[in-house]
């Protein structure tokens, strides 16, 4: 793999690490999992999660290596 490619035929993590924007402040948007309030606006469309459940997921999709 060369230097300037970060993803390539051998990296097996394919989930995508991005996340919405921060919220500065309520309205947040609901956990689609637990419905609690989530640290993104409410705005955002996309799927949230509480720190609670973002944590959760992660450790399920986690790459073993």
């Amino acid at each position: 793999m060369n230097s300037d490619d970060d993803q390539g035929p051998n990296d097996y993590c394919l989930i995508d690490a991005t996340r919405p924007p921060k919220a500065d402040g309520p309205p947040y948007a609901e956990c689609v999992q637990c419905r609690e309030p989530t640290e993104y606006p409410e705005s955002y469309k996309g799927i949230t999660y509480c720190p609670v459940c973002e944590w959760q997921e992660a450790q399920r999709t986690a790459c073993s290596g």
